[in-house]
């Protein structure tokens, strides 16, 4: 099950303890709508990882921070470090990203 973050509060919790991949996506981006539906069906693939949405125009902040310069970029973390990275819909890219993330 992935989930849409709202808050700042909630993304630090999250990515601060056990394993997690961060979907950083826009409403008007078309290849986000694209990769959505594959990195949704991951997610009840991979139960011991996080799988979460941030929306860019909602959180400018949280991505900013995560220094999110395009759409979709997609971000794993082990333990609050960020350990990989993914930019663009590219699901190849982002399937063995998850997989690096499961293994790590």
């Amino acid at each position: 099950m992935v989930k849409e973050i709202d808050t700042a509060e909630t993304f630090n919790g999250l990515i601060s303890s056990g394993k997690v991949i961060v979907d950083y996506h826009a409403q008007w981006c078309g290849p986000c709508k694209v990769i959505g539906p594959v990195f949704e069906a991951q997610s009840t693939k991979f139960p011991d990882i996080n799988f979460v949405k941030v929306n860019v125009d909602n959180l400018g902040d949280i991505s900013a921070s995560a220094g999110v310069r395009a759409m979709p970029t997609f971000q794993t973390y082990k333990d609050g470090v960020k350990i990989g990275e993914v930019l663009g819909a590219n699901q190849k890219a982002l399937l063995d990203l998850i997989q690096q993330l499961a293994d790590a």
